[in-house]
């Protein structure tokens, strides 16, 4: 929380007026979450963007006199087509984010499957170094394509965007984040990125796929395209946006994993800062159509219209088993892997921010470093694929159709004889997805060995830390998923006998125990795994392995998306008050002399104080004539005063306007622009004789802004501005002469509240 900065200059008029008000500004203060600081955004210290200002979002409700009256003029008609609207893009978006997650899953699995397979074909001729040399080259062509458009398209676009999606509806602008082009070069770039073979996931990039699908929806038309509906503007503003936003990542995760109430509950507990019941059912209404749209698509592809490769199956790791039974005497092994995962996670976000930090110090050198480090990345990861099956045995086939070569599956020959299979090609050579579905499939405990599997863990926890990082569209979730479920492998085998669960149940417990020590999610997380693996009787182990894993690896350090958050330079409100903020009252962290206008005022003033200043929002003092006594009127935003200034509606002396503001004005003229796009004070032009006019600010301030007393602790002032989602608050002194501008204000703000119900 940034303290308002003084004016520069005052001429003779503004002292005289200063000089009235000084009662009342020696303690009143506004507390601002812009950021002053220039930043970059969308991976800002991981693949190093151009900086850029950072600025936070209005999701208050603005209840002035013409907002007001606006809201009078509605019918009923308008008020059902603004509910009918709200569901009606509820139902858009979970139509795009699930026909994108199928495409996305489609392309990756033909993309991969084909390169898997002419690499299976040179293996079988014994043509190594061949295969080698297409392998690599193939990963490094789609690395580097998804490394350049990600470079010289749209940098917001990198990584897996839940760390920008959580930023904003923690009440955050950043330029770029959910445009169309950055949705566009997620898409091409997530879909290139991981058939790369690079040990990334698609799943993390389908939130911030989803919720630019929203956030593009709710811009409420495009005058550039000539789609300007009347009824769209009303969600022209952050409060709505907010909530598509909200139910747009839920659609991502529910696309990505099938998971519907996973989705929301992910929406819930780890993205959204401010949550109500009436924005629950409308995420579960997105996340449900999600469901049906995906599930109608899946019967198409088992139909055989989607090519070779079209049965992936969406994430979905089917092991239902109605035969699973645990005892008392199963718990031990279970509370080991959640202290396992709790232990492995904290290392994991540990060494992937000291990774990250080097990684910024190349990326800031400009694109040529990025796209170095791109393909120094992949050409390893190539490396060590191709490496680690020379050193795992071949084994014996156990079915008829091993090995498989034209289709994914377990049995890969690599270079063994035939009709036998090499355990660890089977998990290398293969996409993500199946890798996790081959470890959690039940019935298969004697299909891997030991060695294999150490080796596998190895590689995919260190690949993991270093793929990500690089300038290119991919998340988190599958291969720590991935890497979970290879070490939940690996303690099952170590069990053997002394334990009833399968090794694909220890598999399963592995991932929820990863997940939980570096994500820490609980709740979302257990529903999620529950609907990827269709096995509602493992509820009570993950549940308990998670909450194990999740308490170890907070006793270290904070979970991975929000440390990346601090190290992109996001601002974020934590939702906790820290204990010394109980110590401190909000005027303890406030300075003035406080930048405010008159209700008349001079434009000026206004000019001046927009030009010297980076606030965006200003009290509004009532001076002698217009009250007895300098009063609180209420706050007005920059972005209002810049429409007052384009429009040029002056008076000729400073004097309360007669007009009604409602002809002059309208509340679609003061609605919100897309996001990260900001009107300039600069761009405005002003004659000297337009400069000592008035302006009005009576019918366009708002009159009912959340205000404190200056005694009230900070930890207060935090929870408050968090759980309201506030970007100014008022501080008010105790002083009588302030009492009244109070009342006044909360007199006002329960007229505005009767109005709006």
């Amino acid at each position: 929380m940034a303290a308002m900065a003084p004016r520069e200059e005052w001429d003779e008029e503004e002292e005289q007026r200063q000089a009235l008000r000084e009662p009342l500004l020696g303690h009143l203060h506004s507390i601002n979450l812009r950021r002053h600081a220039r930043n970059s955004t969308s991976q800002i210290a991981i693949i190093g963007s151009n900086p850029c200002p950072i600025e936070s979002l209005d999701y208050e409700m603005i209840e002035s006199d013409l907002f007001n009256q606006d809201w009078r003029s509605r019918g009923r008609a308008a008020i059902l087509q603004y509910i009918f609207l709200k569901w009606t893009l509820c139902f858009l978006i979970g139509i795009l984010a699930a026909a994108v997650g199928f495409f996305n899953n489609l392309a990756i699995e033909n993309l991969a499957g084909i390169k898997f397979v002419a690499f299976y074909e040179l293996m079988l001729a014994n043509r190594y170094w061949l295969a080698f040399g297409m392998f690599a080259a193939s990963n490094l062509a789609l690395l580097m394509f998804a490394s350049t458009i990600t470079s010289y398209i749209s940098t917001a676009a990198g990584g897996s965007g839940i760390p920008e999606v959580k930023a904003y509806l923690n009440g955050v602008d950043a330029p770029d984040i959910f445009s169309l082009r950055t949705l566009v070069v997620k898409i091409l770039g997530c879909i290139t990125a991981v058939s790369s073979s690079l040990h990334v996931g698609k799943a993390g990039p389908m939130v911030h796929t989803g919720a630019c699908i929203a956030a593009l929806l709710g811009h409420g038309g495009s005058r550039r395209f000539r789609m300007t509906c009347k009824w769209l503007r009303y969600f022209k503003n952050d409060r709505d946006r907010r909530d598509l936003v909200t139910c747009g990542a839920a659609a991502g995760v529910a696309a990505a994993f099938r998971a519907p109430v996973g989705g929301v509950l992910f929406a819930l507990e780890s993205l959204s800062s401010w949550w109500r019941s009436a924005l629950i059912w409308r995420a579960f209404f997105t996340t449900a159509v999600v469901a049906v749209v995906l599930q109608t698509l899946i019967n198409i592809c088992n139909s055989g219209k989607c090519g070779l490769f079209g049965k992936g199956g969406l994430i979905m790791f089917d092991v239902t088993s109605d035969s699973i039974t645990y005892h008392l005497t199963d718990l031990p092994p279970v509370i080991l892997l959640g202290v396992i995962g709790g232990i492995l996670g904290s290392l994991y976000n540990f060494l992937m921010l000291k990774v990250l930090r080097i990684y910024s110090l190349v990326n800031e050198k400009g694109c040529a470093h990025k796209l170095l480090l791109s393909a120094t990345v992949s050409i390893f990861t190539s490396c060590c694929l191709f490496g680690l099956p020379w050193l795992a045995s071949c084994r014996p086939c156990p079915k008829k159709d091993c090995p498989s070569i034209g289709h994914s599956g377990n049995y890969k020959q690599f270079r063994c004889p035939p009709m036998h299979y090499n355990d660890l090609a089977g998990l290398i050579f293969n996409t993500n997805d199946d890798a996790i579905r081959n470890l959690f499939t039940t019935g298969t405990n004697d299909e891997l060995h030991r060695t294999s599997i150490l080796l596998f863990f190895v590689a995919s926890y260190i690949l993991g830390i270093l793929s990500y990082g690089v300038v290119a569209p991919f998340g988190l979730f599958v291969p720590i998923i991935l890497t979970g479920a290879i070490y939940g492998r690996f303690v099952g085998m170590l069990t053997g006998s002394s334990s009833n669960l399968d090794h694909g149940l220890f598999a399963i417990l592995g991932s929820a125990s990863f997940l939980g020590g570096t994500m820490r999610m609980t709740v979302s997380m257990c529903v999620i795994i529950l609907e990827l693996t269709n096995n509602l009787l493992l509820l009570p182990l993950v549940m308990l392995v998670l909450l194990i894993s999740k308490t170890v690896a907070d006793s270290f350090n904070a979970n991975i998306y929000d440390q990346i958050l601090k190290l992109k330079g996001l601002p974020y409100l934590e939702g906790h008050a820290e204990p010394y903020m109980r110590q401190l009252t909000v005027s303890d962290v406030v300075t003035g002399p406080l930048q405010t206008f008159n209700g008349v005022e001079k434009v000026g003033n206004i000019v001046h104080a927009l030009r010297t200043t980076g606030h965006h929002g200003f009290p509004v003092i009532d001076d002698p004539p217009f009250s007895s006594s300098p009063v609180l009127f209420g706050l007005i935003l920059r972005a209002h005063l810049l429409v007052l200034l384009k429009k040029k509606d002056f008076l000729p002396t400073c004097s309360r306007s007669g007009a009604d503001a409602s002809k002059m004005f309208m509340a679609n003229d003061f609605a919100k622009r897309s996001s990260g796009k900001h009107d300039r004070v600069e761009d405005i032009e002003l004659t000297a004789e337009e400069m000592e006019m008035f302006i009005d600010l009576h019918p366009f301030t708002n009159t009912s802004p959340y205000t404190v007393v200056e005694t009230m602790s900070l930890a207060k002032a935090l929870i408050l501005f968090r759980e309201v989602g506030l970007r100014h608050l008022l501080v008010v002194p105790k002083s009588s002469p302030v009492r009244k501008t109070v009342l006044n204000s909360s007199s006002l703000c329960m007229s505005a509240a009767n109005i709006s119900i």
